[in-house]
């Protein structure tokens, strides 16, 4: 008798701390769209469809005035910020690409994994230089493991900066191979729903047709002419004219344009679903991740810029597979089930050319030769032989501070030196050393934004800020972001779905503000580096 009543106080006990877990979604679902602006939730807002964009803006939570806290605003750097809840200046992603022991290196490369599901180079890919936490590692660490972290994207930095150190894996697309693979740093071959989803050649089947339009190309009122000045080619010796013969470019070039298509929004929400399905996310005890980059649109975006009938009809068609997507988890996972949200990694300026025929002010950086004549002047002002300029990438100076070193040089006065040579160019608003942001006569709002994006070991010694609608670019045409302007910062952020009330905000907020939030509602730790403030 007395062992039945331990038993049952036992079970009693087991039932009562089941019920005392703290409720959480049975799936987080985060989507990044790549250099999605803000305003571009309501430029096309009278031609999305009820399922995507307008259902997220109809029933869930949007930050009207969420904008980016640092620069330079690029791809790598928002991707990890996002999911992070953290700043260049701590997670130390200070670029796609920074200087990492007096070498320039690529943000993701790591030449101690190896590629698993392609033998080319672009499985040579791990999160190992970020030095932070992800919203993934922090559930996983707090549900002992049993939470599943899975990313997904074209860029391979899309997926692997989201998704963490921690996750069960993360995917990306392998141009040559034309399919999705991975590195050993996850796992020691693909799983068997990544090889069963690569079968189905779906990059093959979306370029067997031509773009065209979704609707009449004259219907397209937002945008420039179909041909115009301010569109760089679809491809070199190929138009950026509808409709593009996408079968012929295939043949010529590969899997790779896929990625300058609105199909390769499809395609990564293809194997969003199959990670779903293959992973059983959602359908765990524990609550599950899964991180989405839609990369499409940042190809697109840079080529033909903002003003693109191309850009447009991507949106139009983004739109319509959000709608598809969101069907699809509120019919696998269900409705109230899962959380999203949707946000961007940057913006995107309107193309120079074009803004100076509207009479705006605006124009192209061209530093081609700049690096020389800095050297140039440096040489001859600290009667030296060694170049002291490495190069200028991230709107930064990178200087080689061995040879500096080295010839006793005197580090701070050769910074200001370059400063001042880069206050006589034309385009440059600012330049300022880094280590001295905070003295500088310059607005607390780009100070703010230089000192988080400013990491000592990464960075480079000076800061460069252009006039507003400038920027640098190989390219006339087409567009580029990174700066600390409205129109790279200015960043949509929806939530939607479990335990988020339909409202909006203007207060401001930022980025790092999404993670926080997340971990909020989760009631996990936040990131180890996140600086970020729950919303709600």
């Amino acid at each position: 008798m007395n062992k039945i009543f331990r038993l049952i106080m036992i079970l009693c006990a087991f039932c009562g701390i089941a019920q005392a877990q703290p409720e959480r979604p049975k799936l987080v679902v985060g989507i990044v769209i790549d250099q999605m602006r803000w305003d571009y939730l309501y430029r096309y807002y009278a031609r999305y469809e009820e399922g995507g964009f307008k259902r997220m803006l109809g029933e869930g939570f949007n930050v009207e005035n969420c904008q980016i806290p640092y620069i330079p605003s690029v791809t790598a750097i928002g991707h990890t910020s996002i999911w992070t809840g953290s700043v260049p200046s701590i997670h130390g992603i200070a670029g796609n690409s920074f200087y990492e022991n007096g070498k320039f290196v690529y943000c993701t490369e790591d030449q101690t994994v190896k590629p698993v599901g392609s033998n080319g180079k672009a499985g040579f890919m791990s999160p190992r230089k970020m030095w932070t936490t992800t919203i993934g590692d922090e559930l996983r660490l707090a549900t002992n493991n049993r939470s599943k972290v899975i990313g997904v994207a074209l860029k391979d930095r899309a997926s692997i900066l989201p998704a963490g150190h921690h996750a069960n894996g993360a995917f990306w697309f392998d141009d040559e191979a034309g399919r999705f693979i991975t590195s050993s740093f996850y796992m020691d071959k693909l799983p068997e729903w990544v090889n069963k989803f690569n079968k189905q050649k779906l990059p093959e089947k979306y370029l067997s047709q031509k773009w065209e339009t979704l609707y009449p190309i004259d219907s397209y009122t937002q945008s420039a002419a179909d041909v115009n000045n301010y569109e760089n080619e679809f491809m070199e010796g190929v138009k950026a004219q509808f409709p593009i013969d996408l079968p012929a470019i295939y043949k010529k070039k590969g899997y790779g344009i896929i990625r300058n298509t609105p199909f390769g929004c499809n395609l990564t929400f293809d194997i969003a679903k199959a990670a779903i399905e293959g992973e059983n996310l959602g359908r765990n005890s524990d609550t599950d991740v899964l991180t989405i980059s839609c990369s499409s649109t940042d190809y697109i975006g840079h080529q033909v810029g903002v003003n693109a009938i191309e850009t447009e009809d991507c949106y139009l068609r983004l739109d319509k597979a959000l709608a598809d997507f969101f069907d699809y988890l509120d019919k696998t996972i269900g409705k109230g089930n899962y959380l999203a949200f949707l946000t961007a990694d940057h913006g995107g300026v309107n193309n120079a050319t074009f803004l100076k025929d509207q009479k705006i002010p605006a124009g192209i950086w061209n530093k081609k030769g700049l690096v020389e004549k800095l050297n140039d002047m440096l040489k001859a002002q600290f009667n030296t032989d060694k170049k002291l300029v490495l190069s200028i990438k991230n709107y930064q100076v990178f200087f080689d501070t061995t040879a500096i070193e080295e010839a006793n040089i005197d580090y701070a006065a050769v910074k200001q030196s370059v400063v001042n040579r880069l206050k006589k160019e034309h385009d440059v608003h600012y330049a300022f050393d880094m280590e001295k942001t905070s003295t500088e006569s310059i607005p607390e709002q780009l100070k703010f934004r230089a000192i988080n994006g400013y990491n000592r070991e990464r960075s480079g010694g000076v800061q460069v800020v252009l006039k507003p609608a400038h920027y640098e670019y190989y390219s006339p045409k087409g567009t580029s972001h990174g700066a600390w302007n409205p129109y790279d910062i200015h960043i949509p952020c929806l939530f939607m779905g479990w335990h988020i009330q339909h409202g909006a905000t203007t207060q401001p907020h930022f980025m790092t503000d999404i993670a926080a939030t997340v971990c909020a509602l989760l009631h996990i730790q936040a990131p180890n580096g996140c600086i970020g403030t729950p919303i709600f």
